[in-house]
Formats: structure tokens, C-alpha cells, sequence
């Protein structure tokens, strides 16, 4: 962490606005956000989280990602663009077939940067973030939540920057809403929002289950990511649909009732044993390299 910026500045360069060229020539726009897998003895698999409809079907896709000084400082205005072809196949999808997550490792995109002699500034989330059983034992029903990413697209591409948005949690985050690693949260959740990271943000105190304040520092965990969200046709159906990555015009009009369903956190885990595989298979190579006589 950069302990010149605040934690909501960090916030906002923890994400990347994803855009994906689809085969009818459409392209849509979602949210990712960094995260660092496998981490031991400070090694660690760099990568971009989001949700796989996010990149399905995507042909080619793009991001901005922001330059740093040499001192590891944001240089606000100054990005480097990179573009892919069969982006959809550079996803990693999670092991589970029904959790909407994929996984994108970037350390070749962090060398590639590095050989022309650019530093990218990024701030990794990790698994330090994900609550403990203790701390989701310790929330209330409604917590207050921020949401980071690009929702209709909409960004600052002057300063690369993501929106933020506020709500609360609409089910309790401790418990599994119908069964299945996922809560609800009461927040405005647009097309472009989807692999959004969710997280318990108070920046000083908070209330505890016992009904107390804890007064001081505040609180940062990271709760989820927004997949999906119910909504109701003009004639009054209700449907739970993923949360879409562009605007298009349809004969059925579908109307978002400002809720969201959130993928728990503790789903990233679940890529672990993936990524560590990567980096044991990575060392062995490297020791198999002889120095040059």
C-alpha cells in the first residue's frame, strides 16, 4: 500500500475499466480489479479479477492502465493503453462452473511495460482483505458499502479514474442469500458495474453487533463482487439477471431496482491452488536456467 495516498485514493487505483469488442461488432464495458494470488514469502501472481460474461464472447479487448515515477508515485495523467486479440481465451474462469469470476494473470504485461521502460501503478488488493469468520460474526444486517468501478462505462479518462458509489448491505453479509455464496447490497447498479469490488468501507468507527460504537480507526474489507442484479420488466415480471456490460435496445424493457448481488470474497480463494501451481511451476524453470560460462 501507498502510504502517501488515503485509502479511498488507493481505492481508486485498485480497479481498471475493461472494454470488449464483441463478433457483431458491439462492445461493452465492465470492471476489474486488481488482486494478488498465491502469496508467500513475497511472491506473488499479479492479476485482474472479474466476472466471466464480462469477457465472454469478447474478440478483442482493451484497458488503461496509469504510469508511476521512479519513487512509486502516480503519474495521474500519464497511461499506457494495451490492446488483445481472442481476449476472452487470456481469462483464467473460476473452478467452479457457477460462480461468475475469471481471473487474468498480467506479470507478462507488467515485464512487457518494464522493457520499455515503464512503471505501472496499480494498488493489489489481497487476501488480507477477505473478512475472517470472527469479523463477518461482528457485522450487522446493514453495513455501509462502496462500490468502485465504471458503471454506463462512465470514467475519468483524463486522470484514469473509476466512480464510486455508496449504499448498504440488503441481506446480511454473513449469511448465504438462497443457499449460495452471495448477499444483496441496496445501491445503484448500472451496466458497466459488473466485477465491481464491494467493500465494507466505514473511514472512522463503526457499530458493532453487540449494539456498541467502536470509535478510532475505521474499517476496510473486502466484501465481493457485484455480478448481478433483480429486475422487473414493464410487465411486472421479476427476474435475476446478470448485470449487463452495454446499452442495447431490446423489445422488453427491463428496469433495475437499485439492487445488487454481490459473489462473496471468499470465493477468490478458490483460485489459489490454481496460481500456485503457476508459481511452482515457474520456479522450477527458473532453476533449471544454468548461468552462461
Amino acid at each position: 500500500m501507498v502510504s502517501k495516498l488515503s485509502p479511498s485514493e488507493q481505492l481508486a487505483h485498485s480497479t481498471v475499466r475493461i472494454e470488449c469488442q464483441l463478433a457483431n461488432g458491439l462492445t461493452g464495458t465492465g470492471t476489474g480489479f486488481f488482486y494478488r494470488f498465491a502469496e508467500n514469502e513475497g511472491i506473488h501472481v499479479p492479476a485482474i479479477v472479474t466476472n466471466k460474461h464480462v469477457v465472454a464472447g469478447a474478440q478483442k479487448g482493451q484497458f488503461l492502465m496509469t504510469l508511476g515515477d521512479v519513487s512509486g508515485n502516480p503519474l495521474q495523467q500519464t497511461h499506457h493503453a494495451f490492446l488483445f486479440d481472442n481476449f476472452e481465451q487470456m481469462w483464467i474462469p473460476h473452478p467452479d462452473k457457477d460462480i461468475d469470476l475469471c481471473a487474468m494473470p498480467i506479470a507478462p504485461i507488467i515485464e512487457a511495460a518494464k522493457k520499455e521502460s515503464k512503471q505501472l501503478f496499480y494498488i493489489s488488493l489481497d487476501k488480507s482483505l477477505i473478512p475472517s469468520k470472527a469479523e463477518y460474526d461482528d457485522m450487522v444486517l446493514m453495513e455501509e458499502i462502496t462500490m468502485v468501478g465504471y458503471p454506463n462505462g462512465i470514467w475519468d479518462q483524463v486522470n484514469n479514474m473509476p466512480i464510486f458509489r455508496r449504499g448498504i448491505t440488503a441481506t446480511h453479509p454473513n449469511l448465504d442469500w438462497k443457499g449460495k455464496s452471495e448477499f444483496l447490497i441496496d445501491a445503484a447498479c448500472f451496466p458497466g458495474s459488473s466485477g465491481s469490488p464491494v467493500f465494507l468501507y466505514n473511514q472512522v468507527g463503526y457499530a458493532t453487533k453487540s449494539g456498541g460504537m467502536t470509535i478510532g480507526p475505521g474499517r476496510l474489507k473486502l466484501l465481493g463482487i457485484l455480478y448481478a442484479g433483480p429486475q422487473y420488466t414493464v410487465s411486472g415480471e421479476i427476474k435475476i439477471v446478470t448485470i449487463p456490460t452495454q446499452n442495447v435496445p431490446v423489445a422488453i424493457s427491463s428496469i433495475p431496482n437499485n439492487l445488487g448481488i454481490v459473489i462473496k470474497a471468499t470465493k477468490l480463494e478458490n483460485f489459489e491452488q490454481f496460481f500456485q501451481k503457476v508459481l511452482k511451476t515457474e520456479r522450477q524453470a527458473n532453476k533449471q536456467i544454468q548461468p552462461t560460462q
